[in-house]
């Protein structure tokens, strides 16, 4: 045997060491001025596996939302969970997370997609959509999706003091963008924002389309226990409100007390009477007690109840 050919035996050798247990014991040596073999448990590898995205995949880009000044602006924060406005919005959300429920035997089909709406603009429709959302991401079973779907006047992002983005219309339009690709994750640890993203003139159409039918299914079958809010456009505006409604399996109607007029409503309600739970909430009462409440009230679709949730518009 050549010096080469023992060569190459002896590093196989010390190769086959350093993976069976005992070889010392059976005369093989180890040099241990090569520093020791480094290790991975399998337990490790499983781990590491699960916590890095395999090449290619994307994960959805995380934001900060400033907590501080959406406490200042009234609007509902984890930071602040006793605050008036947050026991509000608990009576609020309660029937729609109960409608929503896999659990419930209420439970409304697809009604963990939930549209906040109005008959007209100003109403506090956007800033309803976002206490709900918030309030709903601090419950301990669900997530939140807040998609902006008011796709010509968006105002998500800006309330939160966030950039534009590129979002729900992008990924309707451009078929080499995906959902993961325009998500935003936030720092309130169970609420993710899809931003409205850039102006289009067939709004209303895509809305409507069969791809948007394939998003609202990916959207709300890729985690089960998710809850999908959408601040969509007033009712007696545009048609896109219109086109949106004939996905949902819940809506929130948003009146101002004082200035929203009976046959407004009744037309606006009159555009979404095929979704089966209709939910309307009375914003900016200044009243207290069943005067306050302008022959309005909550209308979840098996009963009424009374309240007075909501002091601002967005």
């Amino acid at each position: 045997m050549s010096l080469i050919e023992k060569a190459v035996e002896r590093l196989d050798q010390l190769k086959r060491a350093d993976q069976v247990p005992g070889a010392e014991a059976a005369g093989i040596s180890v040099p241990r001025d090569l520093g020791e073999p480094v290790k991975i448990e399998p337990v490790a590898v499983a781990e590491m596996s699960a916590a890095t995205p395999a090449q290619g995949d994307v994960v959805s880009r995380s934001v900060s939302i400033d907590l501080s000044r959406l406490n200042g602006m009234g609007l509902v924060t984890p930071d602040n969970p006793r605050s008036a406005i947050a026991e509000e919005y608990r009576v609020v959300k309660r029937p729609l997370l109960k409608n929503a429920s896999m659990n419930s035997a209420a439970r409304v089909e697809d009604g963990n997609l939930i549209m906040v709406t109005s008959a007209l603009p100003g109403e506090g429709k956007s800033f309803t959509a976002l206490n709900l959302a918030i309030s709903m991401a601090m419950e301990l079973d669900h997530t939140v999706l807040l998609v902006d779907a008011d796709v010509s006047k968006p105002s998500v992002l800006k309330t939160l003091g966030l950039p534009p983005e590129r979002g729900l219309m992008d990924v309707l339009t451009n078929e080499d963008i995906r959902l993961p690709d325009v998500l935003l994750r936030t720092n309130i640890e169970k609420l993710a924002i899809l931003p409205a993203g850039n102006t289009n003139q067939r709004a209303t159409e895509l809305l409507a389309s069969e791809g948007m039918n394939r998003l609202l299914d990916e959207m709300s079958r890729r985690y089960a226990d998710r809850i999908i809010i959408f601040d969509s456009p007033p009712l007696l505006v545009t048609t896109e409100a219109r086109a949106l409604a004939t996905h949902m399996g819940q809506i929130v109607m948003v009146v101002e007390a004082e200035r929203t007029t009976h046959s407004a409503v009744k037309q606006a309600l009159a555009t979404i009477d095929a979704c089966p739970i209709k939910m309307m909430l009375l914003n900016k009462s200044t009243m207290q007690g069943p005067g306050g409440y302008y022959g309005y009230g909550y209308g979840y679709g098996y009963g009424y109840e009374d309240s007075g949730a909501g002091e601002q518009a967005a």
